[in-house]
């Protein structure tokens, strides 16, 4: 019965229901933020170029992209890819997310520790959270504890990976505002909607987070709890 209610699961609860919230606030702000025309004129595509070249990074192309909010960086064809409606318009919410973009671009080529450490360990969760489900619950059905504990431990993984993700995230987010400004994309009033159109894109990160923390507190507890009765 542990399998199916858990006290833990009260908590996931609310963490996803913090989660769909985010999803949410996430396209209301950047669709609010989309409407406000940035005072520079520039693009999302202009931004980005301007920063990856003062960063010294001229080698490194912007490609748009089908979707919305699709806009990623690809550190293995190192390339940014932006959404139609980033790389084409001039808006708060285009320069803000394309600049977050293009501060993963910077950290790559600067080595930043927690995105090498993300990279190098991304087959190895890929491989274990895949398997991780079907352990589980292989484990909990037939009450084999040893199979449940190494569930635990590829959980474990893909846990780690997405804490891993947050500095990488904030700190993108970061080098984003601080060159930002410095190199003039906004004005200095138009800092606000950058922060909410970053802090709310960062609220997604912390709430998949938190989730998957308390599901791995909970298989732990009802593992512990096995092993006592035992």
């Amino acid at each position: 019965m542990m399998l199916f209610f858990h006290p833990m699961d009260f908590l996931i609860l609310i963490a996803f229901g913090i989660s769909v919230w985010a999803q949410f606030r996430v396209r209301g702000t950047f669709n609010r933020w989309s409407q406000v025309h940035a005072a520079s004129g520039m693009t999302g595509y202009d931004a980005a170029r301007r920063m990856l070249d003062a960063n010294g990074l001229h080698n490194i192309p912007i490609e748009p992209v089908q979707g919305s909010l699709s806009d990623h960086y690809d550190p293995i064809h190192r390339v940014v890819r932006l959404s139609e409606p980033v790389y084409y318009e001039s808006s708060i919410s285009a320069i803000s997310v394309a600049c977050h973009e293009v501060g993963h671009a910077i950290q790559h080529a600067n080595h930043y520790p927690m995105l090498e450490l993300r990279h190098r360990i991304f087959p190895v969760v890929n491989f274990a959270s895949g398997f991780a489900p079907f352990l589980l619950l292989a484990g909990f059905l037939f009450h084999w504890t040893g199979l449940i504990g190494v569930g635990i431990i590829f959980f474990s993984v893909a846990v780690a990976f997405q804490l891993i993700t947050l500095p990488v995230e904030f700190n993108a987010s970061n080098r984003a505002r601080d060159l930002m400004v410095s190199e003039g994309f906004i004005r200095n009033d138009e800092e606000r909607g950058v922060a909410k159109v970053l802090n709310a894109a960062a609220l997604t990160y912390v709430a998949a987070a938190l989730i998957s923390l308390l599901e791995l507190i909970k298989y732990i507890m009802i593992y512990t709890s096995s092993n006592n009765d035992d």
